[in-house]
């Protein structure tokens, strides 16, 4: 399990294998990347920079997101097939779901979404 301060739930990353990506699909959003992201996912997908900001990203204001598709009944990331395909390189905001502060005080949301979310307290099924 692992836990982060602050948070009232720790986190099984073992329950990853079971979920269907949870975390890549769903509704749009935005998933978005840094300039050192950029590169690095460029070079883990062995093509020039300019060649991948202009294939899977999409501009908004000054940031630089992940493109999405059309998945089941919602969206999923670019890189989204069975598991993620940059899952090395893959965004900060990616490596650090679900401590997420939007999720601190919306547990039962994100429970919802995330079948390795265990609250502080909470007996694990695997327990």
């Amino acid at each position: 399990m692992i836990e982060k301060e602050g948070f009232p739930y720790k986190f099984d990353p073992e329950a990853c294998k079971e979920c269907e990506g949870n975390c890549c699909i769903g509704e749009s959003g935005y998933i978005w990347v840094s300039l050192k992201e950029i590169d690095e996912i460029a070079s883990f997908l062995n093509i020039h920079k300019d060649i991948f900001i202009n294939t899977f990203l999409i501009k908004v204001g000054y940031k630089f997101s992940l493109k999405e598709k059309p998945y089941k009944n919602g969206y999923a990331c670019i890189f989204f097939e069975n598991g993620c395909k940059i899952y090395p390189v893959r965004p900060k905001q990616c490596r650090t779901f679900p401590f997420w502060d939007y999720f601190k005080d919306r547990v039962g949301e994100l429970k919802k979404e995330c079948p390795g979310v265990v609250e502080i307290g909470e007996k694990s099924e695997k327990n």
